[in-house]
């Protein structure tokens, strides 16, 4: 089990990187056309809107409360029976955030405007262009949720490669929207940033482009019924109503975030933004595919009422979260000013953004740990058919969230802004383990901590190691061309990663081995 695991975490993990890489590369294009000005302030603000109720009713409830169910009509009932349950959750979809989107077309003004500090608004133009950009990314929604419904269908019946690397749609549509698009904007009478509200939805469209070959390979047949009696769809619903803040704990923390972040001087919105871009980069690789191959196994044991398996394939997942995630924050942070330079630093977005930009993803790192772990133990909790515990602990997370920023921001600015959300995500992961404990009688704890310590301590060496080298190399070549930072950058993680090996094998981290093992043999092949 824990072999399978593996091995389909790295195949997410290697689309998932794809799907990333394209993310960063996108918010480069971004950086360098539109820096941290009115416009990119405008976009994010607008983008966190249909955004944030993307991971509240299609990302984030729908997968933990559709996958477990479709896993279990599929085992009892054939794939037939398992069909008409897609087919009803994503016309009851279409009816949900089709009016979503139609509500939040009509009211996007009001809608703005109440998320909108007074600094954002004082600023000519910026609050209706952002009120512009909604109107125009607003039906991403749907296209997301029944890309989402695909996904979950693919990963129940154990493809993992295609759903991962769907999401990269979104990004290769905003680059060459980006190119060819924005230029073209103001033939129209509109902003140039209206192209990338307007990539958005060729994204969202991309995503279910993407994944409807392969799900009509499997035997799908769309099908247009809707019964809102249907058991199956009544139990997906349940799990999803109270669900909607169970899972996207961190979404409504970013959106506080991004309210906090439009009291500060212009620019911290996209300073945080693109932090933020960078830091998820570590969980959508590492946390969001281990969860993602974990989750159809715990659907399946939960189901079996295995509680022992249960805890085993918990507990494997979340030690080899710790093993990809400890060296990813201390690196994030230790590196933060070299990466982001870097990455960003080219055409509008100015070296003062750089420095910006590096003190938010210092903050945001820590915050690793906590993110990933939600991925595994929130939707373990759905499984269990229990959607009550997550949502309580979400909004214990968001009252944390909230009281922390509203205190940091006025002592950091949006650097406490960072910060806050990061204890806000650890706080969340610690209680729901520790819960999740509780319910499963033992998470082996003390296996898990003695593995983290070890890797703890394996992580340490590393950033000392990376800290000395990087720190030589720019006394040894110095310079801000391009060139001489992908030197630097990757000679400082080339040398991280040796130091890591070389600690992990002294110190007998089995995580690692596994993970080494894994990639030998797929080089041997």
């Amino acid at each position: 089990m824990s072999r399978g695991i593996v091995r389909s975490a790295g195949l997410i993990g290697l689309a998932t990187m794809a799907s990333r890489l394209l993310g960063v590369a996108r918010e480069v294009a971004l950086a360098w056309v539109f820096g941290a000005g009115t416009q990119m302030d405008a976009f994010n603000v607008a983008f966190r809107i249909p955004n944030l109720v993307r991971d509240l009713f299609a990302e984030g409830a729908m997968s933990a409360a559709f996958i477990p169910t479709f896993t279990r009509t599929l085992a009892s009932r054939g794939r037939d029976a398992a069909w008409r349950v897609g087919n009803l959750v994503i016309n009851a979809l279409l009816v949900v955030t089709g009016t979503l989107v139609v509500l939040g077309i009509v009211f996007a003004g009001p809608i703005t405007d109440a998320i909108a500090g007074a600094e954002f608004a004082a600023v000519p133009g910026k609050l209706e262009l952002t009120a512009q950009l909604t109107r125009i990314m607003l039906p991403f929604l749907t296209t997301v949720a029944i890309a989402v419904a695909f996904m979950g269908m693919l990963n129940a019946l154990h493809h993992f490669f295609i759903p991962a690397l769907s999401p990269a749609m979104f990004n290769v549509a905003t680059i060459l929207c980006v190119i060819a698009v924005v230029p073209l904007m103001p033939s129209f009478g509109l902003p140039p940033v209206a192209g990338i509200a307007i990539g958005t939805l060729l994204g969202g469209v991309g995503q279910i482009a993407l994944q409807w070959p392969a799900l009509h390979r499997q035997g799908f047949r769309y099908q247009p019924v809707l019964d809102f009696k249907d058991p199956e769809l009544r139990e997906i619903l349940r799990l999803m109503v109270p669900g909607t803040l169970g899972l996207a704990a961190v979404q409504v923390n970013v959106f506080v975030n991004t309210y906090l972040a439009t009291t500060q001087p212009e620019g911290s919105v996209s300073w945080l933004s693109y932090a933020f871009r960078l830091m998820y980069l570590p969980i959508g690789l590492f946390g969001v595919s281990i969860a993602t191959a974990a989750l159809p196994d715990i659907a399946r044991q939960a189901g079996a009422s295995d509680r022992l398996a249960v805890r085993q394939t918990v507990s494997r997942g979340l030690r080899l979260m710790l093993m990809l995630n400890v060296p990813a924050t201390v690196g994030l942070v230790v590196l933060s000013q070299p990466i982001v330079e870097l990455i960003y630093e080219r055409g509008e977005f100015t070296s003062a953004d750089s420095v910006a930009t590096a003190a938010a993803l210092m903050f945001y790192a820590p915050g690793l740990l906590g993110y990933s772990a939600v991925k595994i133990a929130s939707p373990t909790f759905y499984s269990l058919r229990d959607s009550r515990t997550p949502v309580i602990v979400s909004v214990a997370s968001v009252a944390a969230n909230l009281a922390l920023n509203l205190i940091l921001v006025e002592v950091m600015g949006f650097r406490g802004l960072a910060l806050g959300t990061s204890i806000a995500a650890v706080f969340n992961a610690v209680i729901l383990l520790a819960l999740l404990s509780r319910r499963l009688g033992g998470l082996d704890a003390g296996r898990i901590a003695g593995t983290g310590l070890r890797i703890a301590a394996a992580s340490a060496v590393m950033g000392i190691v990376v800290w000395y080298v990087s720190a030589w190399l720019t006394a040894a070549m110095p310079g801000p061309g391009f060139g001489l930072k992908l030197a630097r950058v990757g000679i400082s993680i080339a040398a991280g990663l040796g130091a890591l090996l070389v600690s992990g094998r002294v110190l007998r981290i089995e995580e690692l081995d596994d993970a080494l093992g894994r990639v030998v043999a797929r080089v041997r092949r």
